[in-house]
């Protein structure tokens, strides 16, 4: 049986012999990696840890916490660590709104946490204006609106809050870019203070376009700001090279 490394080689090797796999045997292949590695990323059965570590999205469960009476933002860390062996959580901000500046209540989520062995990775933050908005009054405001995530963040031990590029749609290709690029810039230097990165997901409007994002990134040039590519959310623009020109941040 080939080691790792051996089949990672034999495989380049095949694809520079020109023995390129089409879409549906990559996808085929893939989603069998998928479904090792999430077996694989939580535990290991040779006793060596696993090469891959998989964290969970808490939209994952967006209609069990929007149903009345179902599940809350404190049963996210027991239900990811006790029903499925996920050790590292993503929190989104809907499901606990009000309580960004509830110490009280960040106490306890992190208590949970912490009881279950399960770390905080980051927070996604909707909402809260757009950071590239047209007027230079409401974009600030955008902007502190997210101080009390960053500050959640930093106590739940998070290390990025996840947020939209959004630029209104309102002006050319380029004018978007300088404001979404001016928004993401603060928001970026507030973070850094607290030593929370700043990333952006592809999530629409012209976020959902890879050549615009890039250039926000570019434009930034913050090493505290960064990229979330979601892989579905590539709305009519080739996802695969959506992805990657967002790779590099």
């Amino acid at each position: 049986m080939l080691g790792p490394r051996q089949a990672d080689l034999l495989q380049l090797t095949n694809l520079r012999r020109g023995h390129v796999m089409n879409r549906r045997s990559f996808i085929h292949q893939t989603g069998m990696a998928g479904a090792l590695l999430a077996v694989g990323g939580c535990a290991s059965t040779s006793g060596r840890s696993p090469l891959f570590q998989i964290s969970l999205a808490e939209w994952s469960f967006n209609k069990a916490l929007f149903a009345k009476g179902g599940m809350t933002n404190l049963d996210f860390p027991l239900v990811a660590r006790r029903n499925y062996g996920i050790s590292a959580v993503e929190y989104v901000n809907q499901f606990f709104k009000d309580k960004a500046r509830d110490t009280t209540y960040l106490a306890e989520l992190k208590r949970r946490c912490d009881g279950e062995g399960v770390r905080s990775l980051l927070i996604m933050c909707d909402g809260e204006g757009a950071l590239g908005d047209p007027s230079p009054t409401k974009r600030k405001q955008a902007v502190e609106n997210h101080h009390k995530w960053v500050e959640a963040a930093k106590f739940l031990g998070c290390h990025s809050i996840r947020v939209n590029a959004d630029s209104g749609g309102v002006g050319s290709f380029d004018e978007q870019l300088d404001r979404a690029a001016d928004g993401l810039s603060a928001l970026t230097d507030y973070g850094s203070r607290h030593g929370i990165h700043v990333i952006v997901e592809n999530h629409g409007g012209l976020s959902s376009n890879g050549k615009w994002l890039a250039g926000v990134m570019k434009k930034v040039n913050k090493p505290g700001c960064g990229t979330l590519p979601d892989f579905g959310n590539f709305t009519d623009y080739d996802r695969y090279l959506g992805v990657q020109e967002l790779m590099p941040f």
